[in-house]
């Protein structure tokens, strides 16, 4: 739509000259204002088809009056720009209701991209949903131009219920984007469950999803509800979709597709009131190529997709995410410290194969070893050194801290779904229930399904471990297959 109207709102001469000639460029008629009270008069004035507007002005913050305008203009788009780089900007900016967020320094053609898009959907411009307001405390730290990308699409999706595929190295963070699209939006007071599909036994995966009936299945003593029915309500997040059995696979579509599920071994179908969020490392188009992953079930997830960048794709961010780390540390106990100027130049040129969770995990070493208040690059380069050379024994006996810090994690992140409530009661049964399932799995596994080594390896009596592998539902017959 050549010849539009657009009013440009910004306390920076500079900014509303240079954006004013490029949309004029487009054939655009622009006008300029530099504070609150100059829109006002604009907006009756010159009657814009399209609002840019900054969020610092002179006499107050443009997002808050978003609302306001957008009363008294009702099918005005309104484009935000902001030098606050943050999801909680993104988010808000979405949630007051406007129809696109760009961080600065921004892209001319993308702005006019925006402004395009704006003027092509004005006619069906109406009131966003509002929900709860973000706070400062989101989980995704970084201010970096590949982050901001995260950051809008993450705006945009968290008002409604479409499909989410999360795409990315591991370590990225791509259980934190799950989160934040889930505690955002209207799902948020409901379940948030997560499930592994890495972890999981092939000859398991449905039960865990779908849930069994007593008797479905050999040891299937009770009714056991999957994590499609103790999500319902909220979101799903099914991590490493990309180790999904190609059996699951064409049960998971059928849920897609229809909309409800039926547990192993039953017959009535139970509605799927759950939010879909997947998330591999994995390249899926390969997979398919490869015959590992169905197409039709990668186009039911990919609705929307995200792209997690690497760290190393992120060096601007790290800085602000080393700090936070060892914040958190001191928050958790550990001796408080700071990073020199050195040891954040020396964190910035490391090119972090674990990604985020690799620099949490140095950060976290260092505030426990570290010497001196401040980090300097000797103590990050011998940690560093340490972690690329550590002797077989002393990685084990560091996976085992690390499995005591994942499984905390876990448990916390389980009581922060509840909010101010706490959970039914009966919960240390429940949790002791999900770990020892797996681990009866795995120790079967891991020698054959020979029970009487498997009772030896876990320090249990045979009888024992009978008794618990019928209380499970596991089939050492099965499991054996395995081997």
């Amino acid at each position: 739509m050549s010849g539009a109207r657009v009013l440009v709102v910004d306390d920076d001469a500079a900014i509303r000259t240079v954006v004013r000639e490029a949309l004029r460029r487009e054939g655009h008629l622009v006008e300029t204002a530099a504070s609150l009270a100059e829109q006002r008069r604009a907006l009756t004035s010159f009657a814009p088809h399209v609002l840019i507007t900054d969020v610092v002005l002179p006499d107050g913050n443009g997002l808050d009056v978003v609302p306001e305008t957008l009363r008294d203009h009702p099918s005005l788009p309104i484009i935000v720009l902001s030098a606050q780089n943050t999801l909680a900007t993104a988010v808000r900016a979405t949630e007051q209701g406007a129809f696109d967020y760009l961080p600065k320094p921004f892209d001319l053609e993308e702005l006019a991209r925006a402004v395009e898009s704006a003027l092509a959907t004005r006619a069906g411009a109406g009131d966003a949903p509002h929900h709860r307001q973000p706070g400062d405390e989101l989980p995704l730290i970084g201010r970096s131009p590949p982050m901001q990308e995260v950051y809008r699409t993450i705006a945009r999706v968290v008002a409604n219920d479409l499909t989410v595929l999360i795409l990315g190295e591991s370590g990225t963070g791509k259980e934190l984007v799950a989160r934040a699209i889930h505690d955002l939006g209207p799902r948020g007071a409901r379940p948030f469950v997560a499930v592994n599909m890495a972890a999981i036994p092939r000859e398991l995966i449905e039960s865990e999803l779908f849930g069994h009936e007593r008797g479905a299945f050999t040891g299937a003593a009770q009714r056991s509800a999957g994590r499609f029915e103790q999500a319902q309500g909220g979101t799903l997040f099914l991590d490493e979709i990309g180790d999904m059995p190609a059996e699951a696979q064409t049960r998971l579509l059928r849920v897609l597709q229809q909309g409800e599920f039926t547990t192993v071994g039953g017959a009535r179908a139970i509605k799927a009131d759950v939010r879909i969020i997947a998330a591999t490392h994995k390249d899926l188009p390969r997979l398919i190529a490869e015959g590992g992953f169905r197409e039709d079930l990668y186009y039911r997830l990919n609705v929307v997709p995200v792209r997690l960048p690497a760290l190393r794709q992120r060096a601007d961010d790290v800085a602000e995410l080393a700090r936070h780390f060892l914040d958190r540390a001191a928050a958790d106990g550990l001796p408080r410290k700071t990073l020199s100027a050195e040891g954040i130049g020396r964190l910035a040129r490391h090119d972090w194969p674990g990604n985020v969770r690799e620099l949490e995990n140095l950060m976290r070493r260092l505030a426990a070893l570290s010497r001196e208040d401040v980090i300097g690059v000797a103590a990050i380069d011998q940690q560093l050194d340490g972690q690329r050379h550590r002797e077989p024994d002393a990685i084990a006996e560091g996976e085992e801290g690390d499995l005591a810090q994942s499984i905390e994690t876990h448990l916390a992140r389980y009581f922060a779904t509840f909010g101010r409530d706490l959970p039914p009661d009966g919960l240390y049964d429940r949790l002791i229930a999900e770990v020892e399932r797996p681990l009866l799995r795995l120790t079967l596994a891991a020698v054959k399904g020979n029970q009487l080594r498997a009772a030896r390896l876990l320090g249990i009596n045979r009888n024992t471990l009978r008794k618990k592998l019928g209380e499970r539902g596991i089939d050492a017959a099965d499991v054996r297959k395995m081997g």
